[in-house]
């Protein structure tokens, strides 16, 4: 618990400094979690003998963040996008290691973790990200801690014990409403009116459990606990940002919906 509490504030600090000091340092604290991600993905798919094409991934998401960061128009990233699905299926072709299953897996890997983290690093370079990040992330940590909270305490029916044994309904339930209550405080604090910023973490903290089963789901194909063991006492990064892939984007999606920002 020791190792765990260490390195959480080694990670927040760290977060909070590469957000607060510039858009450079964002950007790059992005990519490297982006870089990361990937390599934990592919590595995760390699046990099932899958072997992805990482070079295409990285140079992708280099390539797409340089071009979010430089403001280019949607055509660039576009064709980007394109030549990645072209250089995946290519190496499906060409490379034995490669080949079917492993041009498949690259597809996958594009999609998941990959754009979700572009999509987040847009927002961070937005006027307005303030808001955005402080309901998506805070909301999704809160409801983490009252779902496990909630289902020591009051947990008895599973919630999906073939990806997530531990989770229970109850444990869901009182995250959800502890989101609830976290958007009600967070309206206190952030230019975002009170109801839509209840609502709002609200359907980022049950995005959020999503995503945490669904990062869920690929560990337990793979027959693994963890990503990695980058973060002693939490896994990889990959198992700190599950959550946040689906939280903070839809925290932008309900607040452009609600015109609250």
């Amino acid at each position: 618990m020791k190792t765990r509490v260490i390195s959480a504030a080694v990670m927040i600090t760290a977060v909070v400094a590469c957000f607060a000091i510039s858009p450079i340092t964002r950007t790059l604290f992005l990519l490297a979690v982006i870089i990361v991600a990937v390599r934990e993905t592919c590595n995760v798919i390699k046990l099932k003998d899958v072997n992805c094409a990482p070079w295409v991934l990285y140079i992708f998401s280099a390539a797409s963040v340089a071009a979010i960061f430089f403001g280019a128009d949607s055509v660039v990233t576009e064709a980007l996008f394109f030549l990645a699905v072209f250089a995946a299926m290519t190496a499906g072709v060409t490379c034995s290691r490669v080949r079917g299953p492993g041009a498949l897996a690259t597809l996958a890997v594009l999609v998941y973790p990959i754009v979700p983290m572009l999509i987040i690093t847009k927002l961070s370079l937005m006027e307005n990200w303030l808001p955005i990040f402080a309901i998506g992330c805070i909301s999704t940590w809160v409801c983490d801690s009252f779902c496990l909270f909630g289902g020591k305490a009051f947990g008895k029916h599973k919630l999906s014990p073939a990806v997530s044994p531990n989770k229970t309904i109850e444990g869901s339930v009182c995250g959800a409403l502890s989101s609830v209550v976290t958007g009600l405080i967070l309206s206190f604090f952030i230019d975002v009116p009170l109801l839509w910023c209840m609502v709002t973490a609200l359907v980022c903290s049950s995005l959020g459990q999503v995503g945490d089963l669904a990062a869920s789901l690929l560990k337990r194909m793979a027959g693994v606990k963890d990503y990695s063991n980058l973060i002693p006492g939490h896994g990889g990064a990959m198992d700190r940002i599950d959550s946040l892939l689906f939280s903070v984007p839809s925290a932008y999606f309900c607040l452009l919906l609600f015109k609250a920002i």
